[in-house]
C-alpha cells in the first residue's frame, strides 16, 4: 500500500486553516500580553553582602524567557559589575563560580542545566502555580567536597568497582548531569520507605498457592515450632493466620511459661517478631502464612518450620548519608514546545536557540580521517567509512566514503550528506561510524570484482544529546575493535554495538575524526507541539485523526488480528506495516498490538513520531489492561528507543509485585543496554525497586558489579545506577557488601588454602547467590581444588547464624576463569519456567542452585547438598562401562532409601524432575549433556549443571555433532521408571503424560520465552550470535501448529530418546575413557 493515500486530500481545507492558524499567531506575537508572557520578573539574591546593610544584595531582573540559564548568570554578573557591587568577588570570579538555588516546598532545588531555557524551568511553573510576580534565586558559591565526602566517594568507589567520578572517558557531561537527577527519585524514594519493613524485608508472593502444595496441608493447618532462647514450642496455626496473629496465638499458649522461656514481663507480642532459624528472612506484616516464600519452600521440601522469637532489628541500622548536593529541578533537560523555540515571526536579536524543526536542510556529517598506533596486520587492505544513522534497529539513512589505502593514518576530508533531514531526526537517534576493510584490488580490470568486506573498528555518537541539544562541532571518537569469533569478547557484540560510550583506551584504539555542522545557537529538539496548534500539514492527526480513527473493512479484520497474533520474531512485510499505521487508533484498542504498530513506524519522519506520541498519550486500552510481562518486555528490548514507548512499558512494569521483579531482574539488567541515554524510566524503575527491598537491592548490586567489571561498553551506565542505589539503601547493606568483597578479594589471589584462613577473612559475610543466608568460618579440612582446568575452589563455611538448626555448612565453588553470566540466565529461564509450571500445578522439581557471577570471569556456584554425577555413580560400581549397565542408576537410588516408601517417593521425584529438565533443556536447546554434568541428589531429584551450549549450538566431535538426541532420556534414566526395551510401565506413561504437559503450559508463554530469549540474543550469550539461533525456541516449541500436533511432537521426541538412547550411552563411556572428565579431585597441599 501507498502511505500517500492515506494523508488529508482535502488541500483548500488545509490551506485555509494555515492561514487562519497564521494570523492567529502574528495577532498573539505582536500584542504586548504575549510579550509579558516572555517576560519573568526575578529577585536575584547574590552571594555578596550588601554595603553597610546586614542581608546580602540582590537584584531585580526581566528575564527573557527564551534566555538560557547561563545567558540569565551572565546578564546578572554583568548587572552586578556594573552597578559595583562588591567589585574583588565579581571582577575575579566569573558566572560559573556560582550556582542557581530556589526553594520549592521547604525543598533547596538547584537549576542544574545551563543551556536549559528558562521559561521551561521547574521553578516557573511552580511560581506562576502559585501565582506570584516575582520569582526568588539566590546565586551561591559553588559547594567544595568535604574530606568525609571524599573519602565516602572513595568507598562506594571501591563497592562498585568503578570510579564514577571519572570523566576522563566522556565528551559530554551526561554522567555527572545523571548522578544528579537521580538524586531526586532517590530522595522521593526514601521519604516514602517504612523503615521496619526495609529493616525486615519480608520475602512474600501474592500468587495463588499451587494445588500441590495445599494438598501438604491439612484442613488449612500447619505445625509452627517457634524457638525462644534454648527451648521451643509446636503451635498448631492456620495458613491463613498473619505473623502477628501467629505471635498471638503463640504468647496465648505460653502464658503460664514466660518466666521458663526468658520472657520479660514488662514485654508483650507487640516487642518481637518471628525469623526463620538459620535465616535472615522474617514473618512480617499483614500477610497471610501462605504468601511467605519461606513458608511454600518448606511446604514443597517437606521440612518441620523452625522460627525464632527475636525482638526486631532496629531500623538506625539502615541510617542513609546524606549528599552535599542539592535536589535539581525536577524539569532538568526538559525542553520548550517548538512554539517557544521557533524562529518563525520572531525578532532575530531576541532568538537564542533554535527548534530543530525549523531546520530543514539535510543533515550531514564530515569525515576528517582516522588514526590508529598500531596497523593492524592486513597486508594490501583498503578501508572506508560507512556512516549509518539508527534508532534502536531501524536504520534511517547510510552513506560510505570512498575506499582508501590502510595506513596508520587515513584522511577524506569529505562531506556525507544523508537523505534524512535535521527536523526528522528523533531523539535516541545514534550516528554509526564503522571502519570496514576490503581487499586492494590486483589490477585496474579487477575494479568489479567481488570481495568480501570486514569490519574491523566501529563508534556510535548520539546526534541528540541528553539535553535535546543536537550536536554540533567536531569530535574525536576512539573506536572499539570487532572482536574475532574466537575472542570471548565477541558474545556480547550484538549489545556492544549500539553503546554511545567511546572506547577508553585512548593510546592504542583506532580514533575517528568527524566534523558536525556548528550554529551560532543552541539547535534544540522541542518537546512536543502545542495542541491545536500547526499540527504538521499532510497528517491525519491535523483533521482530529479522522482517517486514522475509521472503522476499520471487515475483510481487513483478520488481516489484523493475524498479524497481531504472530509471534515477536515473525517479521512485519511492508504491507503489513501499512495497514497497521493506518488503522493506529484501532491498534492502541488492543495491547497485543502495540509492538507491531510500533515497529511499523516510521521514526525518521517527525510528523510520524508526532502522531505516535499523541497516540501514546491516550494508551488507555494499555493502562487498563492486565500486566502481560512478555508484552512490556518486548517493549523494552533493542528494537525500540523511544523514550516514551519505552515509559510506557515501565509503567506497566511498575505492578509487578517484588517477587516477580526478583525473577525478571536478570533481563532487566540487560535491557538497560538498549536505553539510550543513561537517565531512562527503567534505570529509575530498578532504583526505586532496589531501594524498598533489600532482597532485589542485593541482587541488583552482583548483577550490576558482574556487568560493570565485565563489560567496558557500559561500564559508566551501570556504575551510575549502582552509586544512586548504594547512597540510599543505608549502612548496614554497605557493610554487608563491604564483607562480600572482601572474600572475593581474598579467594582471588590464588594464595594456598591453609594460608586464606589467616588471610583475615571477614567473621561473616552474607552468601551473594542467597543474601538469607550467612556464612561464617572456613573449614579448611573440608575444602579442595578441583581438579578441572580452572582449579575452581571447593570450599565450606560454617553457618555465621547461631540459631541455625542444620549441621551441615555451607558449600561454595569458587570459579576464576569462566564467564558464569550465561549459566545465570539459564537458571533464571528454568526458575520462570517452574512459576509458569506452577500457575498449571505442575511441580516439576526443578533445582535451579545458586548462581551468580561477581566480577570479571569470577563467580560463585552452590554446592548441592546430598548430590552426585551420574557419572560418579557409574564409575564407582564397575568404572567407565557403569554407561552401558541400566541397572546402576536404578540400584544406587534404592541403597540410599532407608525404606520402600522413600523409596518410591524418590522415584517419584526423580520421574517428575526427569520430565522437567527433559522439556526445558529440549526447549532451551541446552547442549553438550552427558553423565558429568547431570546429577541426582539422594532423594531422586535430578537436575543439571554447566550450560555452556544452548539454542542448538552443540559441541561436535571431528565434525560430527555429539548431539544425537532432542535430549537426554537414556535407558539407566527409563530403568529407574520400570521401562526397559520397548516395556511400557505406568511410570513411564505418567512421565509421558507429565512432559506433555509441561511442554503445552510453555507454549501457552511462547511470547514471553522468546522475547526474553531476544534480550540474551543481544547482552552477551557465548552461542546467541544471529536471529537464526533464536529461531530454534520457535521450532522446538513448534509455534503456528495446533495443540495435538504440538502434543504429538513431544511424544515422538521422547520416542525418539528411547530409540537412540545406547547412542548417548556410548558417547558418555567416550566421554569417561577418553578423559574428557577430568579425574580424582585433588586437595591442595
Amino acid at each position: 500500500m501507498d502511505r500517500q493515500q492515506f494523508q488529508v486530500s482535502d488541500e483548500e481545507r488545509d490551506v485555509a486553516r494555515e492561514e487562519s492558524r497564521r494570523r492567529r499567531r502574528k495577532k498573539a506575537i505582536t500584542s504586548s500580553s504575549s510579550a509579558s508572557m516572555d517576560q519573568v520578573n526575578v529577585e536575584f539574591v547574590l552571594p555578596t553582602a550588601a554595603r553597610g546593610g546586614s542581608g546580602p544584595d540582590s537584584l531585580l531582573l526581566e528575564v527573557p524567557g527564551n534566555w538560557t540559564v547561563e545567558q540569565v548568570k551572565a546578564q546578572v554578573w554583568m548587572k552586578a559589575v556594573s552597578l559595583s557591587l562588591c567589585p574583588d568577588f565579581y571582577q575575579r570570579f566569573s558566572p560559573d563560580h556560582c550556582i542557581l538555588l530556589y526553594q520549592k516546598k521547604g525543598t533547596v532545588c538547584e537549576i542544574y542545566d545551563k543551556h536549559q531555557v528558562f521559561q521551561t524551568l521547574d521553578c516557573i511553573r511552580y511560581w506562576r502555580a502559585l501565582k506570584k510576580d516575582v520569582g526568588r534565586i539566590q546565586l551561591a558559591p559553588r559547594p567544595q567536597q568535604s574530606e568525609e565526602s571524599q573519602q565516602y566517594q572513595r568507598y562506594l568507589n571501591y563497592l562498585i568497582g568503578y570510579d564514577v567520578t571519572d570523566v576522563s572517558n566522556v565528551h559530554d557531561d551526561e554522567l555527572e548531569f545523571t548522578r544528579r537527577k537521580l538524586l531526586t527519585p532517590r530522595r522521593i524514594e526514601l521519604s516514602d520507605r517504612d523503615s521496619k519493613l526495609y529493616s525486615m524485608d519480608p520475602w512474600v508472593t501474592w500468587k495463588p498457592v499451587p494445588e500441590h502444595l495445599l494438598s501438604k496441608v491439612n484442613n488449612g493447618y500447619i505445625l509452627v515450632v517457634i524457638h525462644v532462647s534454648t527451648s521451643s514450642q509446636t503451635i498448631k496455626v492456620s495458613i491463613e493466620d498473619t505473623p502477628s496473629q501467629v505471635l498471638g496465638n503463640f504468647f496465648a499458649k505460653t502464658a503460664n511459661k514466660r518466666v521458663l522461656l526468658g520472657i520479660p514481663e514488662n514485654m508483650s507480642e507487640e516487642d518481637f517478631v518471628l525469623r526463620v532459624c538459620g535465616r535472615e528472612e522474617y514473618l512480617y506484616g499483614e500477610r497471610a502464612l501462605q504468601s511467605f516464600n519461606w513458608i511454600r519452600q518448606s511446604l514443597k521440601s517437606g521440612e518441620e518450620i523452625h522460627l525464632v522469637l527475636e525482638t526486631p532489628p532496629d531500623p538506625e541500622l539502615d541510617h542513609v548519608q546524606r549528599e552535599d548536593w542539592a535536589q535539581v529541578d525536577d524539569c532538568t533537560g526538559v525542553t520548550g514546545t517548538h512554539e517557544q523555540l521557533t524562529i518563525a515571526e520572531k525578532d532575530h536579536e531576541r532568538v537564542f536557540t533554535i527548534s530543530m524543526w525549523d531546520c530543514n536542510r539535510k543533515f550531514r556529517v564530515k569525515v576528517l580521517g582516522i588514526d590508529i598506533p598500531t596497523l593492524p596486520k592486513l597486508p594490501e587492505f583498503t578501508v572506508f567509512i560507512e556512516a549509518s544513522i539508527f534508532h534502536g534497529q531501524q536504520l534511517l539513512a547510510q552513506e560510505r566514503t570512498t575506499s582508501k589505502t590502510f595506513n596508520e593514518e587515513v584522511l577524506w576530508n569529505c562531506w556525507l550528506e544523508f537523505n534524512i533531514k535535521i527536523r526528522d531526526l528523533p531523539k535516541g537517534a545514534r550516528l554509526n561510524l564503522q571502519v570496514i576493510c576490503g581487499k586492494q584490488p590486483q589490477t585496474a580490470n579487477s575494479k568489479g570484482a567481488k570481495t568480501k568486506n570486514r569490519l574491523l573498528y566501529y563508534v556510535n555518537l548520539l546526534l541528540i544529546d541528553h539535553r535535546s541539544l543536537l550536536r554540533q562541532g567536531e569530535f574525536i571518537l576512539h573506536m572499539w575493535k570487532m572482536p574475532e569469533k574466537s575472542e570471548e569478547s565477541s558474545s556480547s557484540i550484538n549489545a556492544d554495538k549500539l553503546t554511545s560510550a567511546t572506547n577508553p583506551d585512548k593510546a592504542s584504539s583506532m580514533a575517528i575524526a568527524i566534523l558536525l555542522d556548528k550554529y551560532c545557537y543552541p539547535v534544540v529538539l522541542p518537546k512536543s507541539r502545542e495542541v491545536g496548534r500547526d499540527c504538521v500539514v499532510g497528517s491525519e492527526e491535523g483533521d482530529a485523526g479522522e482517517r486514522g480513527q475509521r472503522e476499520m473493512p471487515n475483510h481487513l479484520k483478520k488481516q489484523f488480528e493475524a498479524i497481531v497474533s504472530t509471534d515477536p520474531l515473525h517479521p512485519l512485510s511492508p504491507e503489513d506495516k501499512e495497514l497497521l499505521w493506518h488503522f493506529r487508533h484501532e491498534c492502541m484498542r488492543d495491547p497485543r498490538a502495540y509492538p507491531k504498530l510500533l515497529g511499523s513506524v516510521r521514526w525518521g519522519k517527525q510528523e510520524d513520531v508526532l502522531a505516535t506520541h499523541r497516540l501514546l498519550e491516550r494508551s488507555y486500552a494499555w493502562d487498563t489492561s492486565g500486566l502481560d510481562v512478555g508484552l512490556a518486555m518486548q517493549l523494552l528490548d533493542c528494537h525500540y528507543s523511544d523514550a516514551q514507548v519505552r515509559s510506557m512499558a515501565v509503567r506497566k512494569l511498575e505492578t509487578l509485585e517484588d517477587d516477580d521483579v526478583l525473577r525478571y531482574l536478570l533481563q532487566l539488567v540487560q535491557a538497560v543496554k538498549f536505553e539510550p541515554y543513561h537517565d531512562s524510566a527503567l534505570v529509575r524503575f530498578l532504583l526505586k525497586r532496589a531501594l524498598r527491598s533489600k532482597r532485589i537491592g542485593h541482587f541488583l548490586f552482583w548483577f550490576l558489579r558482574s556487568e560493570i567489571a565485565q563489560s567496558m561498553h557500559y561500564q559508566q551506565r551501570y556504575a551510575v545506577l549502582l552509586e544512586a542505589y548504594l547512597r540510599g539503601c543505608g549502612e548496614n547493606m554497605l557493610q554487608d557488601f563491604r564483607k562480600q568483597v572482601m572474600i572475593l578479594e581474598k579467594v582471588n589471589l590464588r594464595q594456598k588454602l591453609e594460608t586464606l584462613q589467616s588471610s583475615g577473612l571477614p567473621e561473616s559475610f552474607r552468601v551473594p547467590y542467597d543474601p538469607g543466608l550467612r556464612a561464617g568460618a572456613l573449614l579448611i579440612e573440608q575444602c579442595k581444588v578441583m581438579a578441572s582446568k580452572k582449579k575452581p575452589l571447593w570450599l565450606q563455611f560454617k553457618r555465621a547464624d547461631p540459631t541455625t538448626l542444620s549441621k551441615d555448612p555451607i558449600g561454595i565453588i569458587f570459579k576464576d576463569g569462566d564467564d558464569l553470566r550465561q549459566d545465570m540466565l539459564i537458571l533464571q529461564i528454568l526458575l520462570i519456567m517452574e512459576s509458569i509450571w506452577e500457575t498449571e500445578s505442575l511441580d516439576l522439581c526443578l533445582l535451579p542452585y545458586g548462581c551468580i557471577s561477581t566480577g570479571n570471569k569470577i563467580g560463585m556456584i552452590e554446592i548441592v547438598k546430598d548430590a552426585n554425577t551420574i557419572a560418579n555413580i557409574q564409575q564407582s560400581v564397575v568404572g567407565s562401562t557403569g554407561a552401558f549397565k541400566d541397572e546402576i542408576l536404578h540400584q544406587w537410588l534404592r541403597d540410599k532409601c532407608v525404606s520402600e516408601e522413600k523409596f518410591q517417593l524418590a522415584v517419584e521425584k526423580f520421574l517428575y524432575s526427569c520430565g522437567g529438565y527433559c522439556v526445558a533443556t529440549y526447549v532451551l536447546g541446552i547442549g553438550d549433556r552427558h553423565n558429568d554434568n547431570i546429577m541426582i541428589t539422594e532423594s531422586g531429584n535430578l537436575f543439571h549443571i554447566d550450560f555452556g551450549h544452548i539454542l542448538g549450538n552443540y559441541k561436535s566431535f571431528m565434525g560430527i555433532s555429539k548431539e544425537w538426541v532432542p535430549f537426554v532420556l537414556t535407558p539407566d534414566f527409563l530403568y529407574v521408571m520400570g521401562t526397559s526395551g520397548k516395556k511400557i510401565s505406568p511410570h513411564f506413561q505418567k512421565f509421558q503424560d507429565v512432559c506433555v504437559k509441561a511442554y503445552l503450559a510453555l507454549r501457552h508463554h511462547t511470547n514471553l520465552l522468546i522475547i526474553l530469549f531476544s534480550m540474551m540474543l543481544m547482552t552477551g550469550m557465548p552461542q546467541l550470535t544471529s536471529k537464526e539461533d533464536i529461531e530454534y525456541i520457535r521450532e522446538a516449541l513448534t509455534v503456528g501448529r495446533s495443540e495435538d500436533e504440538a502434543q504429538r511432537h513431544l511424544l515422538d521426541q521422547i520416542e525418539i530418546c528411547r530409540e537412540k538412547g545406547w547412542m548417548v550411552q556410548i558417547n558418555w563411556f567416550v566421554h569417561l575413557v577418553l578423559g574428557i572428565k577430568q579425574g580424582v579431585e585433588k586437595r591442595s597441599t
